[in-house]
Parts: structure tokens; sequence; C-alpha cells
């Protein structure tokens, strides 16, 4: 009995120190031409875009490890690049998008670092044109970098439905270049809300559609970039969206309410509502409306349509067409780091090629 128990005790240890593992390199690289008009110092603009075409470029190092009993330790170490000239992207750093590490397991995933947030994960199925060089980033450029530093997250699926958070001690420690970093690292001894953040979501989803609900609170800190330099300054969004499946296609919609709570106060809504399509199983159409309302101050109307020819499984083909409509006191560029003449309506175009691997 004893050699019996000993032997189990020697297996149980041998799987537990032999457990499965995997480390697995992957990315995108996303690049082509782009144009536009009316840029701010007059004229027009072409060349190669900075910040994204279909999507980012980036790279990255995923790692997960079974540790038995339904539970996975992981990591992601996920760098973003411009693919024009090699630069790194998100404020500079070198795993910019991610840097985290967690458990997972049938009672959902736990995940500590730099994560991707609820204010993101909330767009992911409603969004259809997603982090493109026209997009709804031209008029909130932390829509899709929505990722928080020293953060703790928790996500669980169950059953269709999705319940998810992020509390953050300090929010975005690098800065101040770029649209994701913003200076306020936080983590101050005798400051407990300054640079804090937290999100949260609950989302479901079944084989027709689905339908989310996210809510989003930064504060301010010591230092930090305008307008949020104080921790009485706050920034909040609200984002409820849907979406519907149809044969070979998908319509989704939304709603976003940001308020800015600073030295002076903003509110401003974003409707969007678009739908792609595949022609075939290589040839996608995509197509979004977006309308942004800055109260007591301007609107902006954009418009997208894009195509793409997927030449295999890791190599696509696209364009992307944009027109912005600008009311007076606008000032929305029509591409992604783009610049626009105040209140000049504004056409772009892209056509790139990207690779996955």
């Amino acid at each position: 009995m004893k050699k019996r128990v000993a032997a189990a005790c020697l297996a149980s240890a041998s799987a537990l120190a032999w457990g499965q593992s995997s480390v697995s390199l992957y990315g995108i690289v996303d690049t082509g031409i782009e144009f536009y008009n009316n840029a701010a110092k007059g004229g027009s603009f072409v060349g190669m875009p900075t910040l994204t075409g279909e999507v980012p470029s980036r790279f990255g190092l995923r790692g997960q490890e079974d540790l038995g009993g339904g539970y996975k330790a992981f990591f992601v170490l996920e760098n973003g690049f411009a693919a024009n000239s090699g630069a790194l992207n998100y404020g500079g750093r070198l795993f910019g998008r991610q840097a985290n590490l967690g458990i997972s397991s049938d009672y959902g995933t736990l995940t500590l670092g730099r994560q991707m947030n609820m204010s993101m994960y909330v767009l992911l199925n409603a969004d259809v044109i997603g982090p493109s060089i026209h997009s709804m980033a031209s008029f909130d450029s932390y829509l899709p970098n929505a990722r928080s530093d020293n953060a703790v997250g928790y996500l669980g699926k169950f059953h269709g439905v999705t319940v998810g958070g992020t509390y953050s001690f300090g929010r975005d420690a690098a800065g101040p270049a770029g649209p994701s970093a913003t200076n306020c690292g936080g983590q101050l001894a005798g400051d407990a809300v300054g640079c804090r953040q937290y999100t949260m979501m609950l989302a479901y989803d079944s084989a027709w559609g689905g339908a989310a609900a996210s809510y989003d609170v930064m504060y301010g800190g010591p230092g930090a970039s305008a307008p949020l330099v104080s921790s009485a300054d706050t920034d909040k969004r609200v984002i409820v969206d849907g979406y519907v499946k149809f044969g070979s296609g998908k319509i989704g919609g939304g709603w976003i309410r940001r308020n800015t709570a600073a030295a002076t106060h903003a509110q401003s809504d974003l409707f969007f509502l678009g739908a792609n399509y595949y022609l075939t199983p290589t040839v996608a159409f995509d197509a979004q409306a977006l309308r942004y309302i800055l109260r007591e101050q301007s609107s902006s109307t954009l418009l997208v349509a894009r195509a793409n020819y997927f030449i295999s499984k890791r190599t696509t083909l696209y364009a992307s067409l944009g027109y912005m409509l600008n009311s007076a006191l606008a000032a929305n560029a029509v591409a992604a780091a783009g610049t626009v003449t105040t209140g000049a309506n504004q056409f772009g175009a892209m056509m790139g090629i990207q690779q996955r691997f």
C-alpha cells in the first residue's frame, strides 16, 4: 500500500514538473502608401503611415504551460513598431502593446502587467473597421490603444456571457510622445488616486450576434499630459455596442459617450454603424459611417470603405478610402496621425499589403 501511494505521489510530482509548455513567435507587418488632401499646412500628403495601415504592425512572444487540473500559466510580450522606419510605437516602449503574465482556467483568466483593458475588448466584435488608417481613431486616439500599465485584470466567459474588469495602479508610465503615452505612471506614496484607472465590461455572444457594454474611468496625476494634470481630473467613457451576423457578413454598431472633467469640461458622443461581407473566401468588403459630436463646439462625419484580397492565409492586399466632413470649428483628420485644415472636408486613400506570421 505504501509503495502504491509513493508511486502515485511520484507520478503526480513528475506531471507537475514536466507539464506541457510552448512558446510561439507571432506578428503582423502592415504598410503601404497613403494620400490625403487639405493638410493642416496646405496642400496634400503622400507617404507611408507611421501608426497603422489596416492594423498596426507588431511582433510578440506568447507562452503557456499546463499546470494540471485545468490551470495554465501564460505570458505575452508584444511589441508595436512603425513599418516605415522601424521605430518603436506606444511611447517608445519595447513591449508597448502587451507585457503581462497570468493564470487561466475554466473560472476565467487573471492577468498582471500591461494589458488590453475592457474598452478594447468591448469593441472587438461590433467595430468592423478596427484600428485602421481610416477609423474611429480619428476622433479618439485612445480607443485603438486602450491598454493599462501596472494592471490587474480578469476576464471570464460562461455560456456566452463574458464578464471582465481591470484595475491599474498607474495607467501609463510612458510619455509624452504618441497617442497612447500620457506620462501618468502613478503608484505614488500618499496618493491613492493619482493615475489610477478601472474598466469593466459585460457582454453576450451567440451564433447570431451579440451585445456588450463597458465603463472606463481614468484619473490624472502630477506631471501627466494635459488635460489630466491633477488627481482630481477624470476621463470617463461609456461604450454600448452590438452586432448581428448574416450569411457571409456582419453588421455592427454602437455609441461611445466621453466625459472629461478637468480645467475645462468636455463631453462628446461617437456613433458608428458598419458592415462587412465576404464576396468570396478571398475577397471581403468593409464599410462604416461614424458621427462625432463635441458638445457646444463642433461635429464631424467620417465615411469609410475598404476592400481586402487574401492572396494566401498570411498575405493580404487591401485598399481603404475615407472621407471626413468637418463643421466650421472641427479639425478631425481622415487618417490616423494625419493633419487637416480646421473646418475643411478631407479625402484620404491608402493601398497596402499585410503579412502575418
